[in-house]
């Protein structure tokens, strides 16, 4: 792949202390992390959900949605797969800067991606969120019957079975999604986020 040459950053007239101020809230991004199944998306779009209810400028990207379209051309080689995360990361923080909080639900298996991600972003804008849930619970839910099939080789290098998850070490919030209800997890996430003072 060629690299860009000859380019120049360009400072915006209006900083994201700006939009911070004009909105009235802080900008982050809550990063959900976990098993397929162990609910990243479901409780990423609920707590989207309930910030805009409440009149927050937020943003959901999510995991196969973003594969659709900006990551198409991407697979789920571990190359592929960091690729994938660092674009997430730049796009995440462009939706920083512009004010919003963001929430991504992406697997993201590999805590030094997930780190790297972190270091695109200012102190106390990245979030972790571990979505906890053991991986015979994920797999006897199987929404997309995604682990049914890797059980039976149709999908290669699928987490949990034939590719490691690399639980985050440290996470920022930790929801264990198989004892709380989604309703008890975005309470869980609001309240962090109004003890950071970004809400």
């Amino acid at each position: 792949m060629t690299k860009a040459t000859n380019i120049t950053w360009h400072d915006s007239a209006i900083t994201k202390e700006d939009r911070r101020a004009q909105n009235g809230h802080g900008s982050v991004v809550l990063w959900f992390t976990g098993l397929s199944g162990s609910g990243k998306s479901t409780i990423a779009n609920a707590v989207s959900h309930e910030l805009f209810r409440q009149g927050i400028n937020e943003y959901v990207l999510d995991g196969d949605n973003v594969r659709h379209g900006l990551n198409k051309d991407l697979g789920f080689s571990e190359a592929d797969r960091n690729e994938n995360i660092r674009r997430i990361g730049e796009v995440a923080k462009l939706f920083v800067d512009s004010g919003k909080i963001v929430t991504t639900a992406f697997i993201s298996p590999f805590r030094s991606d997930r780190e790297t991600v972190r270091a695109l972003f200012e102190e106390g804008e990245f979030i972790e969120v571990f979505i906890d849930c053991p991986l015979e619970k994920c797999e006897r839910r199987d929404p997309k019957k995604l682990y049914a099939k890797a059980r039976r080789g149709e999908i290669k290098n699928f987490t949990g079975i034939d590719s490691p998850y690399e639980a985050p070490e440290n996470p920022e919030i930790t929801v264990r999604s198989d004892q709380y209800t989604v309703e008890e997890a975005v309470g869980q996430i609001l309240t962090h986020l109004r003890e950071k003072n970004i809400l």
